[in-house]
């Protein structure tokens, strides 16, 4: 029997498998489907992993992973359902569907776990927040978080807590790119080569996102041992604070959050 099949052939799809190759599933464990050929094709010849049509798939699987657009859902749960094997776990990473959407088109009793993911995952790095479905148990929790792991953490929370999760991590390498943009063009600005304007924002976002995780102190903290009286970094922060950027930051995530409950409600 088929472990694990992946519905849907995107990079998000593509992430998911590299993870579980590199982590030791054979990839006669696994099992995609793609609606273009040429991609799957693609797909096979580079991992290695079996492309097959959607319903023989699902039919040999024991976890169904949906990697897909939330537009193409209907006729994806529509051919699904037929053929998914009695206690199958099924996974969703398609943002801002409910699992309530998954239970209403699958069989009675089906569990589904909803995740969102972010685009880190591409390189193993991702922040996944997961939440279960109605018949979804901590063993199935269990199951997806073991699956996950091998590209990025997990982080177990409600489902109303999703659309929090979705402004805040599932956008968040957005907010994040915005500042390491403005910090290199600043660099140019002053004379740096672009090169090395990037060189030395990279590594200080990794030096500094290794700090915040790794001391466990609070991120104010780290900031005022960064900021020498009328230093240079506290000539900085007065004129961030003067424009204003971190109420807009909060702003950003809270208008973030109502347009993911919007969709939801659209999609749902």
């Amino acid at each position: 029997m088929t472990r694990i099949a992946v519905l849907g052939g995107g990079r998000i799809g593509e992430a998911l498998l590299s993870g579980l190759l590199a982590a030791g599933h054979e990839p006669g464990g696994l099992v995609f489907s793609e609606r273009y050929p040429e991609r799957a094709r693609e797909l096979t010849d580079r991992l290695g992993v079996a492309a097959a049509p959607l319903a023989e798939a699902v039919a040999g699987a024991e976890t169904v992973v949906v990697a897909v657009k939330p537009q193409d859902i209907a006729p994806l749960l529509a051919e699904t359902a037929p053929v998914l094997g009695s206690g199958a776990l099924v996974v969703s990473l398609c943002a801002g569907l409910p699992t309530s959407l998954f239970e209403g088109g699958l069989p009675d009793g089906t569990p589904v776990v909803r995740v969102m993911p972010n685009t880190p995952m591409l390189l193993g790095a991702a922040m996944c927040a997961i939440s279960p479905g109605r018949h979804a148990t901590d063993a199935h929790l269990d199951t997806v978080e073991a699956m996950l792991a091998t590209v990025g953490a997990t982080l177990r929370m409600p489902e109303s807590q999703q659309d929090a999760a979705t402004a805040l991590s599932g956008s968040g390498p957005a907010y994040f790119f915005l500042v390491a943009e403005a910090m290199i063009e600043a660099g140019v600005a002053l004379g740096l080569a672009r090169t090395a304007a990037t060189e030395l924002t990279v590594q200080t976002a990794l030096g500094a996102a290794r700090m915040l995780r790794e001391s466990g102190e609070h991120p104010g903290v780290l900031r005022e041992n960064v900021t020498s009286p009328a230093g240079t970094t506290a000539a900085a922060l007065r004129e961030l604070e003067r424009h204003g950027v971190r109420s807009a930051w909060m702003d950003a995530i809270v208008a973030a959050h109502g347009r993911s409950v919007d969709l939801g409600r659209a999609l749902g």
